[in-house]
């Protein structure tokens, strides 16, 4: 029996990286790229939401060997949008952006030791400390002083505070009580700051729209707390929100669909469901 979710629609799927499309190595999980061509040649979308700047994802999305006509990043705080002119095929087409002041200054409070990060509109980023995760080797980022990000317009802010484990993390931030933002805590003690109202469901909302693709026909593939937004968006509106099999139980509990980890090929699995569904005869 045909699944009327998919069959004979144009699906806008939309995969997280980290932990979904790509293991901690950054290689690729499992068959994923093999999954991923044989969806855009099925006729559908396949494009990325992802916490990473546009600087730390243009590499994946053309190793992957997509080229969707728009990209989201950095938690939905920046879309791009395909240009041939530019010499990653893509430019800067919308931008959210906030002053982290408030924010720092609160934070440098409680976390007097974290490592902190912000990246500008124009997606140069500004570091207090290196990480390995934040691959400031790929771009023209800045060292400074935490002072020296405040006052400033930026699109996102990341804080990774390694002396704490991911459950401390997760309570000491709930009792700072950040407002005026939209947050999400990562694995490891990492915290992903962005304007207020702006997730990857927002940027999603407008590429959809863009798109033209119906509400219904959006899937969305993640594993994070960063993609809870999407997973409600996606199933509020009568699409799927596929959670890999490592994912943490509340983000488990907004999905429509559980698929494999992330070392099992969860993303492949998920799409050749997806195809095989769409082929399945009415």
């Amino acid at each position: 029996m045909t699944d009327e979710r998919v069959a004979g629609r144009r699906l806008l799927v939309a995969l997280d990286l980290d932990g979904t499309v790509l293991l901690e190595d950054e290689s690729f999980s499992p068959r994923v790229r093999e999954a991923v061509r044989r969806t855009v040649d099925a006729g559908h979308i396949v494009t990325i939401a992802t916490g990473r700047s546009w600087e730390a994802t243009s590499y994946i999305l053309h190793a992957l060997g997509i080229l969707p006509e728009f990209v989201v990043c950095s938690n939905g705080a920046a879309i791009l949008s395909r240009d041939t002119t530019q010499e990653t095929g893509y430019a800067r087409h919308t931008t959210e952006t906030f002053d982290p002041t408030e924010v720092l200054t609160l934070l440098e409070k409680h976390l007097p030791d974290a490592k902190y990060l912000v990246e500008l509109a124009d997606g140069s980023r500004l570091y207090t400390h290196y990480v390995d995760d934040w691959g400031l080797e790929r771009d023209t980022a800045k060292h400074v002083e935490i002072d020296d990000m405040k006052g400033r317009q930026v699109a996102r802010v990341v804080v990774v505070s390694p002396e704490h484990s991911e459950d401390e993390f997760v309570s000491l931030v709930e009792q700072i009580g950040l407002h005026h933002v939209s947050y999400s805590v990562g694995w490891t003690a990492w915290l992903d700051i962005a304007p207020q109202g702006v997730d990857k469901s927002t940027a999603l909302e407008q590429v959809r729209e863009w798109e033209g693709v119906a509400p219904s026909d959006v899937v969305v593939i993640g594993d994070g707390r960063n993609d809870i937004g999407m997973f409600q968006w996606a199933s509020g509106h009568g699409g799927r929100a596929f959670a890999m099999g490592q994912a943490p139980d509340e983000v488990i509990a907004v999905s429509t669909d559980l698929t494999g980890t992330v070392y099992e090929g969860g993303v492949a699995q998920a799409l050749d469901t997806l195809l095989e569904t769409a082929a399945a005869p009415s």
